[in-house]
């Protein structure tokens, strides 16, 4: 039996449709529905798996910006994610790519200063890139004013990490859980003369977590002066600076909780600086775990944020946004981490 002939095609052209189609023996409509849905919950028929073998051997890639003009759908999520050089925050940006990814999805990433006019000029890139949604991770509280000035339109957004009051749902972390922990941790182990370096004012990661590491206190009479509360920036230079104003004071305390570890590594040089000792001198408690804080010289004790679920929850969320269902705000579980710096 002689086999029909296998279509030519110019050297260096992309397949068609049609030659796949030939190719594999089905119709150009098997051929265009194959190659544009996901696999079936019952797995691909003899015919999809030929046309697809067929789409690999040739080398075809589909035109997604035709497909975008077809269902006004671009497959991509935009996401504004400052400090991606923070461990915690490019963990969560894995997160968010690789369930997005799985998804059938692309991620068009802008990572702004963490001010309001860097972005709304992010956000605004995004949106005229048409991505099908957005995951913010960087608004400022009170946020209300800025989110309803944004030319978004009907454009889905969900919150990642920090929350606003702005009527959009979240995924976060458990913070004020996590402060709570660092609390009672510090007054277990015995210690009342207790400071915190609480981050900016603006982000409700630094609100809820001091404001949960104050209520474990108050349970035990301890109430957090305004000596004893210095705010900062997230990284390392934001702890110096914050550490340099407790640890050079008459009343130096003898345990510091940090909202991020970041912070609580500046902490560590200035107590090094002053020849202190961690924990004879200084107990500390970081938050996020951070890889690099478990090999330091005294290992820290931390809250640990779950990154990578975070990203990876955002991002199912958005999708059912996207497909037009509502979802709840989530704050997911967090846990001490209790290591060398608080233990003496």
């Amino acid at each position: 039996m002689n086999l029909p002939d296998r279509p030519t095609r110019t050297s260096g052209r992309p397949p068609t449709l049609r030659e796949i189609a030939e190719r594999a023996g089905v119709h150009v409509s098997t051929a265009s529905r194959v190659l544009r849905q996901p696999e079936p919950a019952d797995g691909w028929s003899e015919a999809a798996l030929r046309v697809r073998e067929v789409a690999v051997e040739l080398g075809y890639q589909p035109n997604l910006w035709a497909a975008s003009l077809r269902t006004r759908k671009t497959t991509t999520l935009g996401v504004v994610m400052p400090r991606l050089t923070d461990g915690v925050v490019a963990t969560m940006f894995q997160g968010i790519e690789e369930t997005a990814t799985q998804a059938g999805y692309s991620v068009l990433l802008s990572s702004p200063p963490d001010d309001l006019d860097a972005q709304r000029r992010a956000i605004e890139f995004l949106v005229s890139r048409q991505v099908d949604g957005l995951l913010l991770s960087s608004l400022h509280s009170p946020g209300r004013e800025f989110v309803d000035s944004l030319s978004v339109g009907s454009l889905p957004m969900l919150q990642l990490n920090r929350h606003a009051d702005v009527g959009l749902p979240f995924v976060s972390g458990d913070d004020h859980r996590g402060g709570y922990l660092a609390g009672r941790h510090l007054l277990d182990r015995g210690f009342t003369e207790i400071a915190a370096i609480a981050g900016p004012d603006h982000a409700s990661t630094s609100r809820d977590r001091l404001a949960g590491f104050r209520d474990a206190l108050a349970e035990n009479g301890i109430e957090l002066g305004p000596d004893r509360v210095v705010r900062s920036d997230f990284d390392v230079s934001g702890g110096v600076a914050a550490a340099t104003v407790l640890l050079e004071s008459d009343s130096r305390p003898e345990a510091i909780f940090t909202v991020s570890d970041t912070i609580a590594i500046g902490v560590l040089g200035v107590a090094r600086d002053l020849g202190l000792h961690i924990p004879d001198d200084l107990a500390l408690v970081g938050y996020n775990d951070i890889p690099v804080v478990a090999q330091l010289p005294v290992p820290l004790t931390t809250i640990r944020s779950p990154a990578r679920l975070i990203g990876a929850t955002g991002v199912r969320h958005l999708l059912s946004i996207i497909a037009g269902n509502d979802v709840e705000s989530v704050k997911l579980p967090v846990e001490l981490i209790e290591r060398a710096s608080t233990l003496r």
